[in-house]
């Protein structure tokens, strides 16, 4: 079993040190595959701890454990929880989206043979449905999909660059979903049955990738730059608010959590570890 130690993040005063990163847990400590934290109350949960086919259990203070180990032929790239504390895999290797209930019991929530690699997720609080980023990274095309309640997939593009990141707005009207290697953000319309419509460009670069986004209450967007190792913060309108620079330059995903919802944890796959920083708003769903 892998464990770490890592410095408490709730004992500085909540006004210092905003959007200032630092490393969280000691490199190494997961593989070059760590990807999708995903946030319970204020319990933080990071795949591909120790080896791939693995999940980490992470406390408020920053201490990891193993958590659990998934099936053979599984591999995690993003966590996502219900309202009841379930939790939802998309697995790349395996080609499905995988279900865990609090007893840790694994199960195949939705499989489909049009699936290239569930890469990223975003779980609807209102309606309950799953939207999910599908890349090819080997010709850099992409699908977007929409799961139901019962785990039946419904394909809503597949005229999509290298999908990866994609988050809804903190009214869920709108999706917005990455394409890492075209470097565009697109936004949708979006509505109570996860339809989409009116695909606009939400903003493009001319370097660096991307990679995971997640929105705060306010509705900015924090986006993964892939490569340049920082977090790039967005207002719904499309204004470059700041970045926050990390420790480490290939950061592939993000989330937000502790007590009030304002501490935001990165996943950096060159340092196979995590970094942590404070914002000065809460995450969606806080």
């Amino acid at each position: 079993m892998f464990s770490c130690t890592a410095l408490p993040i709730h004992q500085a005063p909540k006004e210092a040190h905003l959007f200032e990163s630092r490393a969280l847990t000691p490199p190494d400590l997961f593989t070059n595959n760590i990807e999708g934290p995903g946030v319970f109350h204020d319990s933080l949960f990071v795949v591909n701890f120790g080896q791939d086919g693995t999940i980490a259990y992470v406390d408020t203070s920053g201490h990891c454990k193993l958590y659990l180990t998934l099936p053979q032929g599984s591999t995690g790239n993003a966590i996502r929880f219900d309202r009841d504390g379930n939790m939802y895999i998309a697995d790349f290797t395996g080609h499905n989206v995988l279900f865990v209930n609090r007893k840790k019991e694994v199960s195949v929530f939705c499989h489909d043979t049009r699936f290239n690699q569930p890469n990223d997720l975003c779980l609807s609080r209102n309606y309950g449905y799953i939207l999910a980023s599908d890349p090819k990274w080997s010709d850099s095309t992409g699908k977007l999909w929409r799961i139901d309640l019962d785990g039946k997939a419904s394909l809503l593009s597949d005229k999509m660059g290298t999908t990866n990141g994609i988050c809804l707005s903190p009214d869920e009207k709108t999706l917005y979903v990455n394409e890492s290697v075209q470097r565009n953000i697109w936004s949708y319309d979006i509505d109570t049955m996860g339809n989409v419509a009116n695909k606009r460009l939400f903003v493009s670069f001319k370097d660096y990738g991307l990679d995971g986004m997640h929105c705060d209450k306010k509705g900015n967007l924090y986006v993964d730059r892939y490569g340049k190792g920082v977090i790039a913060i967005f207002s719904p309108e499309g204004e470059l608010l700041r970045e926050v620079p990390l420790t480490g330059k290939s950061c592939s995903n993000l989330t937000f959590g502790g007590k009030d919802g304002k501490t935001v944890y990165v996943t950096l796959q060159d340092k196979k570890a995590l970094d942590v920083f404070r914002s000065d708003t809460p995450g969606l769903g806080w």
